[in-house]
This record gives C-alpha cells, sequence and structure tokens, in this order.
C-alpha cells in the first residue's frame, strides 16, 4: 500500500475540484467553509466566511490560533469516524469531517462559524473574552459578531451530515487518483523492465558470441604464424587467449595457486616477448602447494608493479622470482625484484594513502591501488593476521611477501 506521509492533500486531490466541492457546500449550506491540510494550513480559498472570523484571521496570532483548532477539529473528527461538532478557540459552533485517503490522515473539510441557537453560555462574552489579547477593536468585535447567523442544532446536525456526505467524495476522488498512479507507475516498471530484460539478452548473446569470435580470431592468428614460421608469435597469441580466457571464466572471488601460477606464466610470456632479454622469471612452488587456494588475481597486479615500478625503469637486465613456502600454517608467497627498489617512505604511502598519492600524481598503473586492493581482498577474506608485507632498498630491488592461510577450502565469503 502507497504511503502519503510525505505528500499534502493537494498532491492527491486537484485544488480547483476541492475548491469546486467546497464553494457548493457553502452555497447550499450558507455556512462558512474551507478545506484544511493536516496542519490545520488552508488548502483552498475561505468559502462565505464570517466577518468576525475575518477580522480574527487578519492578526497572525488569530491565524495561527484559528489553523491550530481547525487542526484540532480535524483530528478529533478521526475518532469519531465521521463529522464532528466542536467549538472554535472563539466559542464558535464549527464542524470537521476528516479526509482520510489510503488510511492516511490529509487533512479535513471544517465548517461552521455560527452561533448555536442551543448553547447553554453567552457566546458573545466568551469570545470577547477569548480574543481580548489579540489587540482587536472591540467595537468592531461586537459589531462583526452581531452579523453571526444563529442557527438551530438541527441545522447544525443536517450540515455534518452533508459535510460526510462531501469528504467522502474527496476520498474517492483521492482513491481513484492513487490507483491511476499506481497503474502508470507499474505500466512504466514493467516497460522499463522488458527494455531491460530485452538489452540483458542482447548482451547474454554478445557474451557468448564476442569470446567465441575473439578465440576463434586468436586461433587462427596463431596457425597462420605456425604456418609462417614465426614461432615467437604463435606463443605470444596463445599467452594472450589464455590470458583472456581465464579472466571470463573464472569470476569466483577464490582459485587455486596453481591456476594463478599458470596465469603469471602466460603473463610473463607476453611480457618477456616485449622486453626480450632485459627482464627474466623464475618460478619456485613445491607441488605440495598449488592446490591451495588464494584469492583470484592476488598475483597479477604484484608481478606487474614489479616489472612497471622495479624492473622496467632499471638500465640493464633484471629478474623477477616468485616462491611459495609453507611457515607455521601459513602460505608464504614471495615475490622479489631486482629493480630499481623502493625506499621505507615510499612503502608507508602504499599503505597509508596509496591511492591518494596515485591520484596526486596522476598514476594508471598498480602501485597503490593494486598492491592496497589485493592487501584488503586478502584481509576480507582471512583477518586482519593476514595479508602483504614491502621491504626493499632503493638499489637494491623490492620484496613482496603474501601471507595467506594454509587452506584447502573450496568455500569462503564473497
Amino acid at each position: 500500500m502507497e504511503k502519503y506521509q510525505d505528500h499534502l492533500l493537494n498532491d492527491i486531490v486537484d485544488v480547483g475540484k476541492l475548491q469546486e466541492i467546497q464553494n457548493k457546500f457553502a452555497e447550499a449550506t450558507g455556512l462558512a467553509a474551507v478545506i484544511v491540510d493536516r496542519d490545520g494550513r488552508p488548502v483552498t480559498e475561505p468559502s462565505n466566511f464570517t466577518s468576525f472570523c475575518l477580522y480574527v484571521r487578519s492578526t497572525s496570532e488569530g491565524l495561527s490560533r484559528c489553523m491550530c483548532s481547525d487542526d484540532l477539529g480535524g483530528r478529533k473528527a478521526v475518532t469519531f469516524q465521521g463529522a464532528h461538532v466542536f467549538r472554535c478557540h472563539s466559542g464558535l459552533t464549527d464542524v470537521a469531517a476528516p479526509i482520510i485517503v489510503n488510511g492516511q490522515y490529509m487533512g479535513a473539510f471544517l465548517a461552521g462559524q455560527v452561533v448555536c441557537a442551543d448553547q447553554d453560555y453567552d457566546v458573545y462574552a466568551e469570545a470577547v473574552e477569548k480574543t481580548r489579547d489579540l489587540g482587536l477593536d472591540r467595537e468592531k468585535v461586537k459589531e462583526t459578531f452581531t452579523q453571526l447567523e444563529v442557527v438551530p442544532e438541527n441545522k447544525v446536525k443536517a450540515a455534518a451530515d452533508l459535510l460526510y456526505i462531501m469528504t467522502n467524495y474527496i476520498v474517492e476522488i483521492g482513491m481513484v487518483n492513487i490507483i491511476q498512479r499506481q497503474l502508470m507507475v507499474q505500466m512504466k516498471d514493467k516497460a522499463d523492465l522488458e527494455k531491460m530484460l530485452r538489452e540483458a539478452e542482447i548482451k547474454a548473446l554478445q557474451s557468448q558470441i564476442n569470446p567465441h569470435f575473439l578465440f576463434n580470431t586468436l586461433n587462427t592468428i596463431a596457425r597462420l604464424a605456425l604456418l609462417e614460421g614465426a614461432t615467437q608469435t604463435e606463443e605470444i597469441v596463445y599467452a594472450l587467449s589464455d590470458l583472456l580466457r581465464h579472466n571470463l571464466r573464472n569470476n569466483r572471488p577464490m582459485s587455486i595457486l596453481r591456476s594463478e601460477i599458470n596465469y603469471i606464466q602466460s603473463y610473463l610470456s607476453i611480457q618477456s616477448a616485449r622486453f626480450g632479454d632485459r627482464i627474466g622469471a623464475t618460478v619456485d612452488i613445491p607441488e605440495e602447494l598449488l592446490d591451495l587456494q588464494i584469492p583470484t588475481m592476488t598475483l597479477q597486479p604484484l608481478v606487474e608493479n614489479a616489472i612497471i615500478h622495479g624492473l622496467e625503469p632499471k638500465r640493464g637486465a633484471g629478474q623477477i622470482s616468485i616462491s611459495a613456502a609453507e611457515d607455521q600454517n601459513r602460505l608464504l608467497i614471495t615475490i622479489a625484484d631486482t629493480g630499481i627498489g623502493i625506499a621505507a617512505n615510499q612503502v608507508s604511502l602504499i599503505f597509508d594513502d596509496g591511492k591518494k598519492r596515485n591520484h596526486k600524481h596522476g598514476q594508471s598503473h598498480t602501485t597503490g591501488l593494486g598492491i592496497m586492493n589485493v592487501h584488503n581482498r586478502i584481509q576480507h577474506y582471512f583477518g586482519k593476521e593476514y595479508g602483504i608485507e614491502i621491504s626493499g632498498e632503493p638499489g637494491k630491488g623490492t620484496t613482496v611477501c603474501i601471507y595467506l592461510p594454509v587452506s584447502r577450502k573450496t568455500e569462503y565469503p564473497s
């Protein structure tokens, strides 16, 4: 069920329609009438208001009291579940009927501003007393009060019955408008959903076509390279194919070390073709550790960082070594390079403010972002006692140690 606490009555029912209903009521009964919102604020222009009430409302305090009185009368009518006859703050007789749309109190239809003939108290004396502090001219108060209509109780009750009918009509209008809005929203949601489904179907089809087309193209290039005797080109194409296949198929948060090493070796094959003899690489992983679980894409950002920021700027040849060992029930993976090294303050910047530093210097590589991404993911999966440590000296290379639990579990939190 739609809620309308944040909406005003005139958001749900057209003010022009409310004004028309109110004017016809005032014309039929001869009573003053106004429709207010849930806070007692007028939604419509007053109809047939008495000179006395207009004079009281001419002061800010008088208007505030009238609005509070209207609000209180409307809310009391809710408990009566119908029209409610009450005395306003000046002692006059008013009638209120609540406007409840879709279970929400939206305001009230108020009428009256009369003196009831059957009152057992001096209405004029009470009106004078209750408006004394408003600073009104006493003669004008008396003059406007004498113009008030004195009506029998049965007319007040008849007005209350008619007022109840009118408010029910307003409620029906509001409900129709709500249903129309809901239907329009549902139709729009349905249209949006159908559009999204069509787009998803197209994307799903593309995701099936594009990898197949890409791999078929790469295989064709590799076969052509083989026929032409370009063995290195053939190797690079197959390595690239393996990298892409790994990225497209491996969308799980966890992988095994063997799979990550295979990925790294394909990556290093491509880099070796680019840098030639400038970069050498060794991988030393005991067979019994290759089936241990590690977060997917843990090694590649760190190896890429070693090449781009360690070995590429270095003059002459350099070496990357990847090794692993079990240390006190922890898996220790080490990525060491013989590149330009790193200073202690640079390590601090990576861990303390790596992302900000990258943005500041406009770097697009993985210096801070890639390392911190891997570090944060490890700690997310396994806890604060695991993660990455970096050590090194300028001119003497860099060593990255990855600490993970020794586990062959296949399920981890995502």
